[in-house]
């Protein structure tokens, strides 16, 4: 199975390090839990966030560069068999440090985050699934609590509803679960909810639960993880409550990252950048709430994305200061993560996806 892998390739004031020279592929054996690279696409700058297109057919990468007034997103065809990349074209990104992309399941349309100007945007995918303009653009408004980082909105994240009909984008600048409908006829984006979030907590990722009942949301600020109830018919989330991702009595500098669910959708997993860690919790499917299962360090600096293999046996983590993707075993029954399999040197690691279908054999 191939895993592709984003990095930083040059610097940016809030980068350690910038080491990648792109894209990188490697072949991940889902029997031993282990890794090995498999080759290299050069030529783009900063591709922080990927998504590979349910259809596997191809990859988008967006161009997080904090000196240009507008990011990039690129489009590369995935070769069937041997999971290489092609590059098929690029697009502007509609905004400034664009910072995550998604696709919806049918491989319509790709939607875009950008981060320093808030703003999200729709872009149709073309026959050959690489992307053509964008058909849709909505800027956010609002601010925060804390000034140096909530001056403005900062669009974090854009994650499609399970039935495709709506989109719902975490503003970490504003506090905000902004939602909207998508019309795929017209690819445009309808604002449709704005849910506050707790003040200052700075929403970043969300993911939907298996049943489409929930969605959690990772804070970076307050370090946090927000479950919602979500009413599929209306596309309206609601907020739960929340729970802190690091253990009591942490007294360092910490800020949370990414958040992913178990396929099972028993656990859900959160990366903390400081403590150096992912918080794992159990799922109470019926209410949506949180149970803690503990705190696992990833064995490096700065654990940005994190990948759940398809099966639910592994969990990599990319460590973006310390050059390494760690494999950790999942306990099936438990959510507990084990000792770590193995440890591989990929530089600047900052966003792991498998390719599903025949193009990640």
């Amino acid at each position: 199975m191939k895993l592709y892998v984003g990095t930083y390739t040059r610097p940016a004031p809030y980068l350690a390090s910038a080491n990648g020279r792109g894209l990188y592929i490697l072949d991940f054996d889902e029997t031993a839990g282990t890794l090995a690279m498999a080759g290299e696409v050069p030529g783009i700058e900063n591709p922080s966030y990927l998504s590979i297109s349910p259809d596997g057919r191809n990859l988008h990468a967006v161009s997080e560069v904090f000196e240009w007034q507008e990011g990039l997103v690129s489009s590369y065809a995935i070769e069937p068999g041997t999971g290489a990349l092609r590059y098929q074209g690029v697009q502007g990104s509609r905004g400034t440090v664009a910072c995550y992309l998604t696709m919806d399941s049918r491989s319509r349309a790709a939607f875009v985050a950008n981060y320093w100007s808030g703003s999200v945007a729709m872009f149709p995918a073309r026959p050959d699934g690489s992307l053509a303009e964008a058909s849709s653009v909505d800027q956010h408004e609002g601010s925060g609590p804390e000034a140096a980082r909530q001056e403005g909105p900062h669009a974090h994240c854009i994650v499609i509803s399970p039935d495709d009909r709506f989109a719902f984008s975490a503003d970490l600048g504003a506090d905000l679960i902004v939602g909207y409908r998508i019309d795929h006829a017209t690819g445009t984006l309808t604002r449709h909810q704005a849910l506050p979030m707790p003040a200052g907590s700075g929403a970043r990722h969300l993911v939907f639960s298996p049943d489409a009942r929930h969605a959690y949301v990772i804070c970076e600020l307050d370090s946090s993880i927000a479950a919602l109830g979500y009413d599929a018919p209306s596309g309206e989330l609601g907020f739960i409550d929340a729970w802190p991702m690091l253990p009591a009595g942490f007294q360092g500098d910490s800020h949370c990252a990414d958040i992913q669910l178990h396929p099972s959708g028993l656990f859900v997993y959160g990366s903390n950048r400081g403590h150096d860690s992912i918080t794992m919790f159990r799922v109470d499917p019926s209410t949506g709430r949180l149970t803690l299962i503990g705190h696992r360090s990833t064995e490096g600096r700065t654990p940005r994305t994190f990948a759940i293999s398809p099966d639910g046996r592994f969990l990599l983590a990319a460590n973006q200061d310390s050059d390494t993707v760690v494999i950790m075993p999942i306990d099936p029954d438990t959510g507990d993560l084990g000792a770590t399999v193995t440890v591989a040197r990929v530089p600047t690691p900052v966003c792991l996806r498998f390719a599903p279908g025949p193009a990640a054999s």
